[in-house]
């Protein structure tokens, strides 16, 4: 074998990543010192970067093979274990405290005016989203079966509160926003239709699941949920609420679509929906000019008098926006709060953060947003009990949808209609539920098989073990139909076993010779010969033959050719070791 000598050369291995950087390494170093630097320099690596220089396109391709490695990697932290459901559980942290921020900032103003504390409705925001935090830490401890259990009740109790609302003296807020869609319990104004919207979602998940796996026919698993949801639309009109039955449609829509429903019978949904919605319209004449003033927000062309008007509003939400500018005026730094723009902590909420925290933090809301709408698909996806895939689905399209929607018409994209910012907007019922929604579709989320086995074999992350939250049971197949059957009782036929008198053994002749004998053997005394269905008695068998016990003979020749093989084992390996 040669010496290999200064001015040698490393042979590289086409195709390897490794061969080619010694071989860059190996020219280089001929390159600096020796006398082959000369050779070096007309080398491999030379040609090499000749060959670059002539044709770009292997650039391009080293960008392309960067850009395909960056792909591989992202994928690779999308397919990671757990991280829908800690992505879920950050959105809605951020959310929450971004909201109690900008209601903080928005309020103040007005809780001063009102002759209370400028964090008089800060506090009453905290308590309510303490009590949401609460019912979502509930949810999350919660079994999909359990869940699915109660949600009969949770529609029946949704139903009786749409029910009591439209009662003189109980609804109120008709005389504030122009519906009677509040029920004031204390110092918490519920809305009915809150409660509603999410027992229909809870509650169609697990009917529609459950009818489709046991008829096999869509159109009949649907019949009642689809019953369900008109009742619930026309006690929600009835309200005079064309916000909430928005948000109602958007809910049923979603499920009967991922529920794998034709198009068609989506259609006539969102056809009924919206000749329900053109009805409202026409029966109260401010929702007409809504749509007045939604022509001149969305053309910014708002003329002297619908600014004063029905079309105050509107403006003064746009001029907060280009207010804010890039950065924003800084948190707290708001001028429309100052009595300019009416529900500033409400409904255009979005308006401060955008005069605040400017276009960044306007993104900021909506990149949020666009995290829970696409990680929730995700999760709902990654399912594989049909129960929690439409749940998980129907929850994250009705809270981002009312969530765009409220953006959308903030900046004049889209009419009017009452719908808050969930999570951002001051509000009792709408936070409480909100954050429930949001504990449920987290808990679909730490159901999902994949994350199921990483806390099994790994553990549970940090925050469940703060939050004292139990390890997920995987789901099993056809489990709740299993169980139905074990407690339900059948009424069976007589069985096949049973002795019976004379029937089933025969003929009529052979029955009646038979009984006969019977007869004739009891006279003389004798035993009769029935004694069990297969005509003979346990007792009556002969008797189970025993085993003979081996000789000692037998015991020793075992023994000595046992030995014997040992003593050839030995003597092979022994002449193993000497060679």
């Amino acid at each position: 074998m040669s010496t290999p000598t200064p001015h040698s050369k490393r042979r590289r291995i086409p195709g390897t990543g490794e061969a080619s950087r010694h071989g860059n390494r190996a020219d280089h170093s001929d390159r600096a010192d020796g006398p082959g630097a000369a050779d070096g320099a007309n080398g491999p690596g030379a040609a090499d970067r000749s060959s670059r220089e002539r044709n770009p396109s292997s650039q391009e391709s080293g960008a392309e093979r960067g850009l395909a490695s960056l792909q591989r990697k992202l994928a690779a932290q999308l397919a990671t274990p757990q991280l829908n459901y800690k992505v879920l559980m950050v959105v809605t942290a951020c959310l929450t405290i971004l909201g109690l921020v900008m209601v903080l900032s928005s309020s103040m103003v007005t809780s001063y005016a009102s002759g209370a504390s400028v964090f008089g409705e800060f506090i009453k925001q905290a308590v309510v989203v303490f009590l949401g935090l609460v019912a979502m830490w509930v949810a999350l401890r919660m079994r999909p079966e359990t869940i699915r259990k109660y949600s009969p009740w949770l529609l029946v109790v949704a139903v009786a509160m749409l029910i009591a609302v439209l009662i003189p003296g109980v609804g109120i807020g008709g005389e504030e926003v122009g519906s009677n869609s509040w029920i004031r319990i204390g110092p918490i104004g519920v809305q009915p239709s809150e409660v509603a919207k999410l027992a229909l979602a809870v509650w169609g998940a697990a009917t529609v699941s459950y009818r489709a796996r046991a008829t096999q026919r869509l159109n009949t698993a649907l019949g009642a949920f689809l019953a369900v949801s008109f009742a619930i639309l026309m006690l929600v009109l009835l309200q005079k609420d064309l916000g909430m039955m928005f948000s109602v449609g958007i809910v049923v829509a979603a499920l009967i679509f991922f529920a794998g429903v034709s198009r068609q019978v989506i259609t006539w949904v969102l056809g009924i929906v919206a000749v329900l919605g053109v009805f409202a319209i026409t029966r109260q004449s401010f929702r007409g000019a809504r749509i007045t003033t939604w022509k001149d927000a969305l053309t910014l062309n708002f003329g002297d008098s619908t600014t004063q008007g029905s079309s105050y509003q509107s403006h003064q939400g746009i001029l907060s926006l280009s207010d804010g500018g890039f950065f924003g005026a800084g948190l707290g730094q708001s001028r429309a709060k100052w009595f300019y723009l009416p529900e500033a902590k409400n409904d255009f909420i979005f308006a401060i953060v955008g005069e605040e925290l400017g276009l960044l933090g306007a993104f900021f809301v909506v990149f949020l947003f666009g995290m829970l709408a696409w990680f929730g698909i995700r999760t709902a996806l990654a399912q594989k009990d049909p129960f929690l895939r439409l749940l998980a689905a129907t929850l994250t399209i009705g809270i981002s949808v009312q969530a765009f929607f409220n953006m959308a018409y903030v900046v004049g994209l889209l009419p009017v209609t009452g719908i808050q910012l969930p999570l951002i907007s001051a509000g009792g019922s709408s936070a409480i539920i909100t954050l429930l929604s949001m504990g449920l579709l987290c808990n679909c989320a730490r159901n999902e098989p994949e994350t199921i086995s990483s806390m099994q074999h790994e553990g549970r992350p940090l925050i469940d073990r703060i939050l004292m939250l139990p390890e997920p049971q995987g789901y099993k197949a056809g489990e709740q139909r299993r169980n139905e059957r074990r407690e339900t009782s059948y009424s069976y036929g007589e069985p096949v076993t049973r002795q019976r008198a004379s029937a089933g053994r025969g003929s009529q002749d052979v029955r009646r010779e038979r009984d006969r004998v019977e007869q004739s053997i009891r006279r003389v005394g004798g035993e009769s010969r029935l004694r069990g269905y297969d005509g003979v008695r346990r007792q009556d068998l002969p008797p189970t033959a025993t085993p003979k016990p081996m000789p000692r003979s037998r015991h020793r020749a075992d023994e000595s050719r046992q030995a014997g093989a040992r003593k050839v084992r030995r003597t092979i390996d022994n002449r193993h070791r000497r060679r």
